[in-house]
């Protein structure tokens, strides 16, 4: 199996995360790819699943992932259902860290518990 084979899964994430200046070639059996994600978190979610696939340290593959903007972690569009505190748990993993969304977005939100389909939140650094 091929390197491109193999990773086809984080091309095919490169390309549902809109990664930029992407440019893939294989050389020797090696992988290297290359890209602008958005944000720190979409970075980070490119460099999972390489692990998840190649393990801690692949030797088969080789990724420069920049990034475009970041003064945020990311920028996350509530969907119905949603809560601060279950944002804060898919991004932090810390369910109790709402309130450092809630902080980064005062100029939107002016409550906790009130947060509207479609609102584009800021996810701070932390």
């Amino acid at each position: 199996m091929s390197a491109k084979a193999k990773y086809q899964a984080v091309l095919d994430l490169g390309q549902q995360l809109a990664i930029k200046n992407g440019d893939v070639s294989e050389e020797g059996g090696v992988l290297k790819i290359k890209g602008e994600a958005n944000t720190p978190y979409e970075k980070n979610v490119i460099w999972d699943k390489i692990k998840e696939i190649g393990g801690q340290s692949p030797s088969d593959i080789k990724a420069n992932i920049s990034v475009s903007d970041d003064s945020v972690y990311h920028r996350h569009t509530v969907k119905s259902g949603e809560s601060l505190s279950k944002i804060a748990k898919h991004y932090y993993g810390d369910a109790m860290k709402y309130n450092k969304i809630f902080d980064a977005n005062t100029n939107i939100l002016k409550n906790p518990d009130v947060i509207h389909p479609d609102q584009v939140l800021v996810i701070p650094n932390i």
